[in-house]
């Protein structure tokens, strides 16, 4: 992409910085604001822009936007451009926005006689189904192969607490408290950590440790894994079986949790107007065109997710469809500038109530108490 921006804009020349790992990425963010020196634009996701955002060292970039000639805002999907505005305006412009769905073995569906999975599944369909493919062939209690793995995060849950009618927050546009003592979201949170604690389908820690989820999905043994589109370039060089994804199980209404990174303007940037003009293009039919052939991207812009290049019969998976079709049940968590401290905090209690330390209730309990101060204060 940055090359033909190049042939395009030769007299900007952009360099193109890359930070191995989303830990290293974000801790080298967080250092370069503070010194007054970051990159003239950095990707990041709009769970953790709010924090930049709030100290004024990112420019908004609606004005820039509302300018352009190349993009407009009816060009993406409200529900990635909505997740990065700040104190009413437009800051980053998102490169993507993606769901959580199920990427599934699909051998071992017909090892075990099952069906693949139906757009509206439910949740005791999925336990049923994770509960057939994972198999126990000696009964020493570590089966040979799991069938489901996922992330140890809120994140992942979310979506299903959403499901169940409950939610992580007690006002979504204004929290002020977490709101995780509800019969709603207590019920998804125990049907949840009970794949684990109670049926086994998941790795416990000691497993996951040994070999992590993904790596089991890799090697053949792992019935299904949550994840968002970020997943399929890694999944492309499996060779050994079939794969495909499905959204997520229904519970009692449908609900998906937004995954989106946006390209953001330092505000101590010296080069706003070539800044901009790279920020443009990047996002433009052509820029989102040549990201999306990655494989690693649900596009922002309709016109390129609708295309080809993101739902290419000839790519895996087959049913990309599944992305663009969750999209009106997206929703985003809330966009806070301490929101990163707050599901850290949720994190940590949500990991041991998975593997069975804590009960899911004393977890949650434990996490409302420790992130009230992240919270406005009355």
């Amino acid at each position: 992409m940055v090359n033909a921006f190049h042939a395009k804009q030769s007299a900007v020349k952009v360099q193109l910085t890359h930070i191995p790992g989303q830990s290293e990425y974000r801790q080298r963010l967080t250092a370069d604001f503070a010194a007054g020196t970051p990159a003239d634009i950095v990707l990041i996701n709009y769970r953790r822009f709010a924090g930049f955002a709030a100290k004024g060292t990112l420019e908004p970039l609606g004005p820039y936007l509302d300018k352009s000639s190349l993009i407009k805002r009816d060009d993406f999907y409200t529900e990635s451009m909505g997740a990065f505005d700040w104190n009413g305006q437009l800051t980053c412009i998102p490169q993507n926005l993606s769901s959580l769905v199920v990427y599934y073995n699909k051998n071992l569906f017909d090892q075990a006689g099952l069906a693949y999975p139906k757009d509206d599944w439910t949740w005791e369909e999925f336990q049923a189904t994770a509960q057939a493919l994972t198999i126990d062939a000696d009964n020493d209690g570590n089966p040979e192969q799991y069938g489901l793995g996922t992330e140890a995060s809120i994140f992942r849950v979310t979506p299903f607490i959403w499901q169940n009618g409950g939610d992580l927050v007690d006002d979504p546009a204004k929290p002020t408290r977490l709101n995780l003592n509800t019969p709603e979201a207590a019920g998804a949170l125990e049907w949840f950590t009970d794949l684990q604690v109670k049926h086994h389908v998941i790795p416990s820690r000691e497993q996951e440790l040994a070999e992590p989820h993904e790596v089991r999905f890799l090697n053949g043994r792992l019935g299904m894994i949550l994840n968002s589109r970020r997943g399929v370039p890694t999944y492309r060089e499996i060779t050994s079986f079939d794969w495909d994804v499905a959204p997520l199980p229904t519970g009692k209404s449908r609900a998906g949790i937004l995954h989106a990174d946006g390209y953001c303007m330092a505000a101590a940037s010296q080069e706003k107007i070539a800044a901009w003009a790279f920020i443009e293009f990047a996002n433009s039919v052509e820029g989102q065109t040549l990201v999306a052939a990655s494989g690693r991207t649900v596009p922002s812009l309709r016109s390129v997710a609708e295309s080809p290049a993101f739902l290419d019969p000839n790519a895996k998976p087959a049913n990309s469809r599944v992305f663009l079709d969750v999209i009106p049940y997206i929703r985003s968590v809330p966009v806070m500038d301490t929101w990163v401290d707050i599901e850290e905090i949720m994190n940590i209690e949500f990991e041991r109530a998975l593997h069975g330390d804590i009960g899911y209730d004393e977890a949650m309990r434990l996490a409302t108490e420790r992130s009230a101060e992240f919270f406005p204060q009355p």
